[in-house]
């Protein structure tokens, strides 16, 4: 791995955080304003999963309408997800030139524009809206965590609750509605998934006003180098990929493969709305008890046998026992993403080197858990036989639990932030 000094380390290297310069909001703005920032705040978290969990349950139209083979729709299913790994890191370039809030805007556009362009233009506009989307999804995602941090410092882990709440919601909303639009407009899926531009629009006319507020320039500036050369900051970045891998692999594929086993687009879209919804308290609990651990092995290995058990479920349980593993898939998803997010603060020593771990592991993370949803749709390709799923899944979770068990120990990367 120490070889590997290309465009990744620049990419590492050059982060400069600034997530430490005071705000106008909380300090000296009016409650008003700050409300206003939250709200958006909530808003713009909303929109991070829709373009992403509305495609599931539609994904059989999507394929009988275009003549997307199984693998095809797999890298559909992929390309949002690794653009997230390849287009997050640029978030402080962009947000050293634009501002933060300034960024944010002009990404929410691009988001909306990527949902709207996935219903057209054939396939040329489903691939490239679908890049679009999740280059947008991949810019906010590194941002917002920063925003929260700086101007909710106080109370950064309340915030922090809200935003994956915001997360968890917008993707059941679009899991359990998308089929409800289809088959309301004739089951057309185009009309279905360009909803979804409009969460888009409200979050970005509510988080306007915040493109007046100033910030102090120039100051709380940090590089932070070597992550790529630390084991530590690699098994916490493999950790993400690979709990993330399975998380995107229910987010593209659960509702195709439950209607394989007989349910119909609505139930399977619902199952994953359910599943999604058990996330909520998940993320907010699990991190709760995981305080009273010594380190965070336990509620990594107890949130993935969880999941690994309702993903099983998923595939060979009885069907009108689903509604009981789809709950206890959606709780160990939401406490396994949490406990995945806690790993960022608990291995380094600052916030400043937290953001830069947090740039890496969201970056090559992501890469490496859009191979999940790919490998789904080559395997379906070939057969839609329950058990090359669940090798399959059972191999990503035993994986994610051995880097898991290794990230999680009670050490702190070895990088320190110099101020520039």
């Amino acid at each position: 791995m120490q070889e590997n000094t290309g465009r990744p380390q620049a990419i590492a290297d050059e982060l400069l955080i600034d997530d430490d310069t005071p705000s106008a909001v909380p300090q000296t703005g009016s409650r008003k304003r700050a409300l206003l920032l939250l709200l958006g705040l909530v808003l713009v978290g909303l929109n991070l999963r829709p373009a992403l969990s509305s495609l599931a349950p539609v994904l059989a139209m999507v394929s009988a309408d275009t003549g997307l083979s199984p693998a095809m729709a797999g890298l559909l299913t992929t390309l949002p997800v690794a653009c997230l790994g390849l287009f997050g890191p640029l978030a402080p370039h962009l947000a050293r030139r634009l501002g933060s809030e300034k960024t944010i805007a002009v990404v929410l556009l691009a988001l909306a524009a990527g949902i709207l362009l996935r219903t057209q233009l054939g396939l040329f506009g489903l691939f490239v809206g679908s890049a679009l989307a999740g280059a947008a999804i991949g810019v906010i995602g590194v941002l917002l965590p920063g925003i929260v941090k700086r101007d909710f410092a106080s109370s950064a882990g309340l915030m922090t609750g809200v935003y994956t709440m915001a997360l968890c919601l917008g993707a059941a909303l679009a899991a359990g509605f998308t089929v409800p639009v289809a088959e309301h407009f004739n089951h057309d899926w185009r009309p279905a998934l360009a909803l979804w531009a409009l969460p888009a629009a409200l979050a970005l006319t509510v988080w306007w006003p915040q493109l007046n507020t100033r910030h102090a320039a120039g100051r709380g500036q940090w590089r932070v180098s070597g992550l790529l050369r630390d084991p530590l900051a690699w098994q916490v970045t493999l950790f993400m990929g690979l709990q993330s891998s399975l998380a995107y692999i229910v987010f593209g594929w659960l509702p195709s493969i439950l209607m394989d086993r007989g349910l119909t687009a609505m139930q399977g879209g619902l199952m994953l709305s359910l599943s999604t919804m058990v996330q909520v308290p998940a993320s907010l609990l699990v991190p709760i008890l995981a305080h009273r651990c010594r380190n965070q092995r336990p509620p990594i290995a107890a949130t993935l046998l969880m999941v690994i058990a309702g993903l099983l479920g998923m595939l060979y349980a009885p069907t009108d026992s689903l509604i009981l593993w789809a709950a206890l898939l959606g709780f160990g998803q939401g406490g396994l993403f949490s406990t995945a997010l806690s790993l960022l603060a608990h291995r380094s020593p600052d916030q400043h080197v937290a953001a830069s771990l947090s740039g890496m592991a969201q970056g090559i993370g992501y890469m490496l858990a859009s191979m999940g949803p790919f490998a789904v749709g080559l395997i379906r390709g070939h057969s839609h036989e329950a058990w090359p799923l669940a090798l399959l899944f059972s191999m990503i979770a035993a994986a994610a639990l051995s880097i898991g068990m290794l990230a999680g120990r009670k050490r702190l990367v070895g990088v320190k932030a110099e101020p520039v």
